[in-house]
């Protein structure tokens, strides 16, 4: 008896985080796409400059992370979307940025705030 309530509970949370989690990614995703495709938005490509003039998202400027500190007023009052390659340098310049008060979004790489761009056409 203990058993199944033990499994009926563990059950249960596993279904409720699961759920949870999903809708919690999907409004991610929908208000990513609005902002990216928004015409007040600025997309800021963190990663260094040889990368960026290689290719990056449309529009997009080029901040490198490590200049990402000396930026923030200029970003501030701005709804900016940060991504690079894979999404860990977009990761600590959204920590920055939101320590400082920008309202910021997570681009994760260049290449998917470019698909967003494209699914839009």
């Amino acid at each position: 008896m203990k058993r199944t309530i033990s499994g009926f509970i563990l059950i249960s949370l596993l279904a409720l985080t699961s759920c949870k989690s999903n809708s919690t990614t999907n409004i991610q995703k929908t208000n990513l796409r609005e902002v990216v495709n928004s015409s007040d938005a600025t997309l800021v490509d963190v990663r260094i400059p040889e990368q960026y003039n290689a290719g990056t998202a449309k529009g997009a400027i080029n901040i490198p992370l490590a200049e990402i500190q000396n930026n923030v007023d200029a970003l501030k009052g701005k709804k900016v979307v940060v991504f690079c390659n894979k999404g860990i340098q977009a990761d600590q310049a959204m920590e920055i940025l939101k320590k400082n008060g920008v309202e910021v979004y997570d681009g994760t790489s260049w290449k998917n705030v470019k698909a967003i761009q494209d699914e839009k056409q």
